[in-house]
């Protein structure tokens, strides 16, 4: 085998040079091509952050609620939630929520896609579906489903559909009222489908004792110490997600001693801008009435 080598490369000397100098050129084109890569993926973050600012300054409300946000009416998320106004413009969440004006902005994590199928006369249609959690980590957080064509529409209206479904979050103590709120105030529990969980609360220090979906969901609600127990069909992610979302929103589905006291509330935002609303011009220029 030696013997052959040797006579190969005794009648073609330029052939060993020849192949490292490819392998050279062609190490050399991949780094340049990955950087390319590297380069393009940066521009295209930037482009996705920047686009939902200019979705947000070319928004055209098309609701009441909406347009007393736009206006500055309405100072404070908290005040959407006091009245229980629907939110049915996901600009509105971002207008609460923008990185440069927020101290706690939204994050967002696309915690399962998965292949759905239908048949059809044609065959098998298929589809994907998208789950996006979403929070600020300080008592907000969100759940957005959505099934499309391609994964990347259904990341997008799953994204939105998290944002029009954000709720408060509230938070509590485990014993003394010392420090910031760090667990959920009282025992509660969530279900969907087969999947039933519990969140208990737990002492300061103890972190989030739960599957690894039950610590993404929490620690999207701002929750740090929290007991979980869990049955049936965990692996179902979308059940799972849907039962720990349905437990955090009934941490203000009653009231405790401490929320006995009379509230005075004040009237309602569509009560008190309700000549603003009757005038109201858009960008266009275009009058429009309630």
């Amino acid at each position: 085998m030696e013997g052959l080598f040797y006579i190969y490369f005794s009648y073609f000397p330029f052939s060993y040079f020849m192949i490292m100098y490819i392998e050279e050129v062609f190490r050399e084109d991949s780094e340049e091509a990955s950087e390319e890569r590297e380069a393009g993926a940066e521009e295209e973050d930037e482009e996705g952050r920047g686009s939902a600012e200019d979705d947000l300054k070319n928004w055209v409300p098309v609701t009441k609620l909406g347009r007393l946000v736009k206006e500055g009416k309405i100072v404070s998320i908290e005040e959407i939630y006091l009245h229980s106004l629907p939110i049915k413009e996901y600009q509105i969440i971002d207008y609460f929520f923008q990185p440069n004006e927020c101290a706690h902005p939204l994050k967002d994590d696309v915690v399962k896609i998965m292949p759905v199928q239908k048949q059809t006369r044609a065959g098998q249609r298929t589809r994907f579906k998208a789950f996006v959690a979403i929070g600020d980590g300080n008592g907000h957080c969100g759940l957005g489903v959505k099934c499309a064509k391609e994964v990347a529409t259904a990341i997008r209206g799953a994204i939105i559909a998290a944002k029009l479904s954000l709720i408060p979050v509230r938070r509590g103590y485990w014993g003394n009222k010392i420090g910031d709120p760090h667990t959920v105030p009282m025992k509660v529990s969530g279900k969907c489908g087969s999947v039933r969980i519990r969140l208990v609360p737990a002492p300061r220090g103890t972190q989030i004792v739960g599957a690894p979906t039950t610590k993404k969901m929490l620690h999207f609600a701002g929750i740090k110490d929290c007991f979980s127990s869990s049955c049936g069909k965990t692996k179902t992610r979308g059940n799972f997600l849907r039962a720990i979302f349905n437990a955090l929103s009934k941490t203000y589905g009653y009231l405790t001693p401490d929320l006995w006291k009379v509230t005075n509330f004040d009237k309602s935002p569509y009560e008190e801008w309700s000549d603003f609303l009757e005038t109201y011009q858009n960008v266009k220029g275009i009058k429009t009435t309630i």
